[in-house]
């Protein structure tokens, strides 16, 4: 066990019960700035550790009826076979660029966590908070090529990244699919744990999960989003959401 990582999950599982969408993009950039885990241990050990911890979320969400499972599995068609193909391809990268694959990883997921800090901040601007706030509006007539394309753009950068699924699929499925806000969090965090299981699986297929690293994790993350879940209440988003937005802003031109 790592001490260092179940502090750092710790802190994470804490940002994530405190903020919801967007603090866990901060765990991979964290392993590899601040512990030095390689890009592609970082990646896969995320990806095992939010498995395990979004099948607990999706199960309590399937329960209260939070939940779209039709949505899930239709965009979960194009997610999951594209996450596979993102593992393949940093497997790939690896195999055709030596040492160099390190730094064109760091570039993709430095670009990812910039785009998910704009989202986090278009998320917050007084229309779309607004639109969160109604119930599940008439859907868009979006058919399945729809759900299976916007799965798989996502879903590769996922199996690629391991960050971004949860604010990336948030705002598609408040965007374009309608869902209002309780069914678009169930249903985010449903999919996630088909998505996040599959990419894990596929990163354990290539030997990038690092288990006692993943173990750590999950010791520290456990009690700090219990913890940040508690504490949620008290705190006002208008300084959490723009203050985790620098974060992964200034995480990802770090890594550029």
């Amino acid at each position: 066990m790592d001490p260092r990582a179940s502090l750092t999950g710790l802190l994470v599982g804490f940002l994530v019960g405190l903020t919801g969408m967007g603090a866990g993009s901060l765990m991979a950039p964290l392993l590899i700035v601040f512990l030095h885990y390689k890009a592609k241990f970082a990646i896969g050990s995320d990806l095992a550790y939010a498995a395990v911890m979004k099948l607990f979320g999706a199960w309590q969400h399937r329960r209260h009826g939070n939940v779209d499972t039709g949505l899930s599995w239709r965009l979960a068609l194009g997610s999951v076979p594209a996450s596979l193909l993102g593992v393949w391809w940093s497997h790939s990268l690896e195999a055709r660029l030596g040492s160099g694959a390190e730094h064109v990883l760091l570039r993709i997921l430095g670009a990812t966590l910039i785009l998910v800090s704009a989202l986090l901040v278009v998320r917050m601007l007084p229309g779309v908070e607004q639109r969160l706030q109604r119930p599940d509006r008439p859907r868009p007539p979006r058919g399945l090529a729809w759900k299976v394309g916007v799965g798989a753009v996502i879903g590769f950068l996922v199996g690629l990244t391991s960050v971004g699924g949860g604010t990336l699929f948030g705002v598609a499925m408040l965007v374009i699919f309608g869902l209002g806000a309780r069914k678009m969090v169930g249903t985010d965090i449903y999919h996630a744990a088909i998505l996040s299981s599959a990419a894990a699986l596929g990163h354990v297929a290539a030997g990038n999960v690092n288990y006692p690293l993943v173990g750590s994790l999950l010791l520290g993350a456990v009690p700090g989003i219990l913890l940040g879940g508690r504490l949620s209440l008290r705190m006002p988003e208008t300084f959490l959401r723009p203050t985790l937005a620098t974060v992964l802003l200034l995480s990802g031109l770090k890594m550029i």
